[in-house]
């Protein structure tokens, strides 16, 4: 070895809660040691629980999987790499990269703001990342929140899965959910907002029989409507359907109309796009894929028509209706969506994560009804009248 040899050591260490070797291990958070000789480098890397040796005559990187996260997974990384092929590995490590790669992807978009990450646990068990960005240049609101849950799903919640055809026997269950959500609220009246969820299930009844199932979906809540926007967003989605079965987009387009209804307003929350439940009937691998090529839909469907309207000019008067178009959103949020409704049933609920999905302004009119012929009044028509965009 030369004179120039050179030896860093970089730590940041937690206090041990235990003179285990192993449990000391994982207990750094945030450490690197560069070993600089004549002939290369070696770096020991790790961030959070996710050790990793690297060997390179350069800049050692941080996992890949791992650098496209937003914090540590809710799970062990051992627990990954010793069942690898356990549907809730896969479904973890899938949702923590969505949502990395779209919370990346808007944080690029609105050039001002970054998300603010909570990385929370539940004491009942698992726990979640949110995800928050508020009073951005482009995005007045946006929220993208994983969770990873087990525990024993509350009365409630086995009474609304039994409502839809569910046989669970029993009283007390043991589950296990994981799943991604995100609602966008855009500043500017002609960017509409995006909802997207995708969620897989599992539940043992008291005979020990294990039932599991995958639900999700996107939609578009526009406050203007531009034709062209809402056929490529639809078409977006069809063509993800299209690749694993091309019975879902009809299916789930209308499954879509159906659900995001506003029964007292006799409106839908917005222009559709897909939405299902309880998808068990084929091969759980298949389903999956299917659900992560939806996932993955979101970004082409959604960011061109941002793109597009982002700067574009707009009145008092067109932010007020953008306003109370938010109050109908917050009244189907609140009053009828079934994962609301799920999540504030759930014992240790992160309630801040669940109304995540509420604008951060909105706007109520008494008996307020738009000029008939107006840009106003033609988005209602549509959502009094839901519309086939693709045919």
């Amino acid at each position: 070895m030369n004179s120039n040899i050179w030896r860093t050591l970089l730590f940041h260490t937690r206090r041990f809660s235990t003179t285990s070797t192993k449990n000391a291990y994982r207990s750094f958070t945030k450490a690197a040691l560069l070993v600089s000789g004549g002939t290369g480098v070696a770096v020991i890397c790790y961030m959070g629980n996710f050790p990793k040796v690297h060997a390179a005559s350069g800049v050692a990187t941080v996992s890949k999987a791992h650098s496209k996260w937003m914090a540590d997974s809710i799970t062990d990384v051992e627990v990954f790499e010793q069942n690898p092929n356990d549907m809730k590995t896969k479904m973890e490590m899938m949702i923590l990269r969505m949502q990395g790669e779209i919370c990346k992807e808007l944080e690029s978009i609105d050039g001002d703001k970054k998300f603010r990450v909570d990385r929370w646990t539940r004491e009942q068990g698992g726990g979640g990342i949110t995800c928050v960005m508020q009073d951005g240049t482009v995005f007045e609101k946006a929220g993208v929140n994983i969770s990873v849950v087990h525990g024993t799903l509350p009365q409630g919640a086995v009474n609304q899965m039994r409502s839809r055809g569910r046989k669970l026997q029993g009283q007390s269950l043991p589950f296990f959910a994981a799943g991604i959500s995100a609602v966008i609220h855009p500043k500017n009246p002609h960017c509409p907002t995006i909802h997207f969820n995708y969620r897989y299930f599992e539940v043992t009844d008291e005979t020990g029989e294990k039932e599991w199932w995958f639900g999700g979906g996107t939609d578009l809540t526009p406050y203007y409507l531009v034709k062209e926007d809402v056929v490529h967003f639809h078409k977006t989605l069809k063509a993800a359907c299209d690749k694993h079965n091309q019975t879902f987009y009809p299916k789930f387009k209308k499954w879509c109309d159906d659900y995001f209804n506003i029964p007292h307003r006799g409106e839908r929350r917005g222009v559709g796009g897909i939405f299902f439940d309880d998808l068990d009937y084929a091969d759980k691998d298949e389903l999956f894929n299917f659900l992560t090529t939806c996932a993955e839909a979101v970004i082409p469907s959604y960011v061109p028509i941002v793109q597009k309207h982002k700067n574009d000019g707009y009145s008092l008067g067109e932010r007020q209706w953008q306003l109370l178009r938010r109050g109908r959103y917050v009244e189907f949020n609140l009053i009828y969506d079934r994962g609301t409704k799920f999540g504030l049933q759930t014992p240790g609920a992160r309630y801040e994560s669940i109304l995540m999905s509420l604008p951060l302004t909105a706007r109520w009119e008494y008996r307020h009804e738009p000029e008939v012929g107006s840009k106003e009044d033609l988005l209602l028509q549509v959502l009094r009248e839901p519309k086939d965009w693709v045919s």
